[in-house]
């Protein structure tokens, strides 16, 4: 059991140092604190292809996260999760894969995998609402079973005592020495009611997680309504792990109201607010508003990597069409070229359509 042997788990692999660093981390703020920004995993979106243009047009990204993998039985990774996170396809991004499942053998196997790709840090989807997921007790469906969740993480803990991470080469291209895996979690607050929410942390705090990402809804919410940030400042008070938010930030004004709530939060995962507006994070950072001319080279360089990384315009269309989905609100006055993206049938109508957009220029909320 793992719980009956942390002490000695923590002693063995050095890293005592976690309850004295974590406690207050949340809470506190200090001028010297590094604000980290992360993407957002987003099925059919952010995948290798996404994330390798986008790193090189804007940057400004922390970590990564991939799309959730699914581990089966009979095989570890399907060939696209795999190619997914293949090293070659994310170098110079610090990718963290993200493992749905509820049974700890198979997040046990996929760690080990992962870990011989070079990836230390692996994260558990304790989030995704989809009505595809939720049923199997998986990704957010998982949080209506705690008991259920605390023997996952107790078998995970106790079988990451006999694995170790085996060093290697990551995907910044830097030499990272054996040692144990890192085990990250991104939730939300609970199945059906924030009043869950208290139940799943007690049940966080049992074990070192390297870091806890909330997305503040439960649910039920999917993504409609407000984020819960009471609820959220209950995680940031008292999570024993690292605490990042994550949940409608939009603009940079999103961004300024959860500083102002939250003077020490200092980590934010974006999804939607990126693929809608690319250049955000480099709008929070520095006060530069995203481009036209940047947009469009993003735009146009992303089609041509999925034109090469499916053999065909089609596929690559269809994926062009889901980015403008969001990045529409950059352009709200443009309805007529909009609805032209949404019933191209091929890559020139496609691109055609949105260099009309592109010459109106950006004009949404920044």
């Amino acid at each position: 059991m793992f719980r009956a042997n942390a002490s000695l788990f923590l002693t063995v692999y050095g890293i005592l140092w976690y309850h004295c660093l974590m406690m207050n981390e949340n809470s506190r703020a200090t001028k010297t604190q590094k604000e980290l920004f992360y993407l957002a995993p987003m099925e059919g979106i952010t995948g290798h292809v996404f994330r390798q243009v986008y790193l090189e047009q804007f940057g400004g990204i922390d970590k990564y996260f991939s799309p959730f993998l699914a581990p089966a039985a009979k095989r570890i990774l399907k060939n696209r999760e795999r190619r997914d996170v293949e090293p070659d396809n994310n170098r110079g991004q610090m990718l963290v894969p993200q493992i749905l499942t509820r049974d700890p053998e198979a997040f046990l196997a996929a760690t080990e995998m992962l870990g011989r790709l070079g990836y230390q840090e692996i994260n558990l989807n304790l989030g995704c609402p989809s009505p595809t997921v939720v049923p199997k007790g998986k990704g957010a469906g998982f949080l209506q079973y705690p008991e259920e969740l605390d023997r996952f993480f107790d078998r995970v803990f106790s079988g990451l005592e006999e694995r170790l991470f085996p060093g290697g080469t990551d995907t910044l291209g830097r030499e990272v020495p054996s040692g144990p895996f890192r085990i990250s979690v991104k939730t939300r607050l609970g199945m059906q009611d924030p009043q869950e929410f208290p139940q799943l942390l007690a049940i966080f705090n049992r074990y070192p997680l390297e870091e806890l990402i909330v997305h503040a809804r439960v649910r039920e919410d999917y993504y409609s309504g407000k984020p819960d940030l009471e609820t959220f400042g209950i995680a940031l008070e008292e999570s024993r792990a690292p605490v990042c938010y994550n949940g409608d930030i939009y603009t940079a004004a999103d961004y300024q109201v959860l500083k102002e709530r939250f003077p020490g939060l200092c980590r934010f995962m974006l999804g939607r607010g990126i693929v809608g507006d690319p250049g955000l994070v480099q709008t929070i950072r520095d006060g530069r508003e995203t481009q036209t001319e940047e947009l469009r080279t993003f735009h146009n360089r992303l089609y041509a990597a999925y034109v090469q990384e499916y053999g065909n315009s089609r596929d690559a269309v269809f994926r062009m069409k889901e980015l403008w989905a969001y990045m529409q609100r950059l352009f709200p006055e443009e309805k007529k070229r909009l609805k032209q993206i949404r019933k191209a049938q091929n890559g020139d109508a496609l691109l055609a359509a949105a260099e009309e957009m592109f010459r109106q220029g950006v004009r949404g909320p920044q």
